[in-house]
């Protein structure tokens, strides 16, 4: 399975909503960006000597952050077939594959390439990233809901990276042979004319436009990322057309540089921290579902021996009350009424046989797999009803306090009814020979890393110290006429699902016992350069 497959179903990280840490992670890398630009502004005029040497690493720095994100959204598109993902890729290809022709003009940088004398050219290349990547963004945004038919992601990406190099293979090629054709942006190898002032100019204003179309919209964890870039684009501008006035190799400009260069690769990290819980969550499911098998082996063994038990017992007292009805009528004065009685019980015993068989058959029909979308609350109501008339014949005052605000958790509504039934069950016979005042209390509430958490609380004979970690074992039981195997299928109910389940003491007497289940419930750019 693809580590983005789950995104096809509508739960990938980064098509999911921002979280409340997400938002304020994002709040708190723009405010440090901020700070970074109020420390810089000082010294960005400062130029550097012999720093020439450094860019060949920074853009091969800025080919691999881009390409290996714009991977990664392809990734995400050949599952989703969006088209808004498809352009966003590429327009991290485009920005990435263009950061080499800019390395290559830049002046005194390969003088045995004889490209240094091409003043303009580095300077046009980078206005084209600089405008490009926003109005890319901004597409993004209007395509949103554009999806492509199944089937054709896998053509439609190699023909798109195919068109991109093409284009940017043009456009180079052009570039550097028009050089004195080309506008003038530069004045000498360091500082700009007043035409780049217009560059910067446009660039902030699609920067803007590109910030309010995303926060208009705001809907997936990737608009929240993507706004952050524009952001760190708009810092990156502003220090190196701006605050070091376009200077090239002056302190501002280096530092708007590493400004994005580190925006980039923190993009790049989230998407690979995005793409590591698909696989986690991917390999807990595996996980459970291979323990949930090994349990289910498990419980058949032990089922074979429980039925043979349980059902003994009724046949046996068939037989039993069969022979007793037999010499009751083959007597010289047969006795029918006691006859009838024996047939009674007889019928009685039947039944109890009919409902083993019946109960042990209903946890393994093909409906039991089925998962749902299910409310707790609801579940935990359904059972009381059902459990109200024994619970008030033994006298057992039963209260709650459910969260109305909880998420709603997948599983199969028959399971976790009889999970719950069960647990009801045996709060209630903990309790019939205590002494009052009996208290049945349920509760329910959000628990931390999104999980629903009940608890079952009663104030029975409690657990002794040497049942608590037995008590979930096959056969182990407390009740004299009991089977032993309600709370491990309990356990293997509620693990099957994701969650856990355990007992503790109530006080001052009693015992609780818990489960969790998990709640059911995306980017971005590089520098520019100049």
């Amino acid at each position: 399975m693809s580590s983005f497959e789950t995104a096809s179903d509508g739960l990938s990280p980064l098509a999911s909503p921002p979280t409340g840490y997400q938002l304020r992670l994002a709040a708190s890398l723009c405010a440090l960006l901020v700070g970074a630009l109020l420390v810089t502004a000082p010294y960005a005029h400062r130029p550097t000597a012999n720093t020439e040497a450094l860019l060949p690493a920074y853009a091969a720095a800025v080919l691999v952050v881009e390409l290996l994100t714009s991977a990664l959204l392809m990734a995400l598109f050949y599952v989703q077939r969006s088209g808004a993902l498809l352009l966003l890729a590429l327009g991290y290809l485009f920005s990435g594959v263009m950061a080499v022709p800019w390395a290559l003009t830049f002046p005194g940088v390969f003088d045995a390439l004889m490209l240094d004398g091409a003043l303009q050219s580095t300077a046009s290349i980078a206005a084209i990233r600089r405008l490009s990547f926003p109005l890319f963004v901004i597409a993004y945004v209007v395509l949103a809901d554009r999806e492509f038919p199944p089937g054709t992601a896998g053509r439609i990406i190699l023909s798109s990276i195919a068109g991109v190099l093409a284009v940017a293979a043009i456009a180079t090629w052009l570039i550097v042979r028009n050089d004195d054709a080309l506008p003038q942006f530069m004045i000498d190898a360091r500082n700009v004319s007043g035409l780049w002032r217009f560059v910067p100019a446009a660039a902030v204003a699609l920067y803007c436009l590109g910030l309010t179309a995303l926060g208009l919209r705001r809907r997936t964890m990737l608009d929240i990322w993507l706004m952050v870039v524009l952001f760190t684009l708009l810092v990156e501008i502003l220090l190196i057309s701006y605050i070091s006035e376009g200077v090239r190799l002056s302190v501002g400009w280096w530092a708007g540089r590493f400004y994005g260069l580190v925006s980039a690769s923190l993009v790049l990290l989230v998407l690979l921290s995005e793409a590591t819980t698909v696989h986690a969550r991917l390999a807990r499911s595996v996980l459970a579902e291979r323990r949930a098998r090994q349990n289910r082996l498990t419980a058949m063994e032990a089922l074979s021996a429980s039925i043979a038990h349980e059902v003994n017992q009724p046949l046996a007292s068939m037989v039993t009350n069969a022979s007793a009805g037999l010499r009751w009528l083959e007597r010289d004065q047969p006795h029918i009424s006691e006859a009838k009685a024996a047939l009674g019980r007889i019928v009685t015993e039947g039944h109890r046989a009919s409902k083993v068989v019946t109960s042990i058959r209903t946890m393994f029909l093909k409906g039991a797999q089925e998962r749902v979308p299910l409310d707790v609350n609801s579940l935990i109501n359904a059972v009381l009803t059902r459990c109200r008339d024994e619970a008030r014949l033994g006298r057992i005052s039963v209260s709650t306090r459910l969260d109305s605000d909880l998420p709603p958790v997948i599983g199969n509504p028959a399971q976790l009814q009889q999970m719950l039934t069960n647990l009801v069950d045996n709060a209630v016979d903990a309790m019939r020979d205590t002494a009052e005042p009996r208290l049945l209390r349920i509760t329910s509430q959000c628990h931390d890393f999104g999980e629903v958490l009940v608890a079952i609380a009663d104030s029975g004979t409690g657990l002794a110290t040497v049942d608590k970690d037995r008590i979930f074992d096959p056969f182990f039981t407390t009740k004299p006429d009991g089977m032993g195997m309600g709370l491990m299928f309990c356990r293997t109910t509620v693990e099957a699902h994701g969650g856990r389940l355990w007992a503790s003491d109530n006080s001052p007497r009693g015992a609780v016992f818990q489960f969790s289940l998990p709640a059911s419930v995306t980017v971005p750019k590089s520098s520019g350069l100049a």
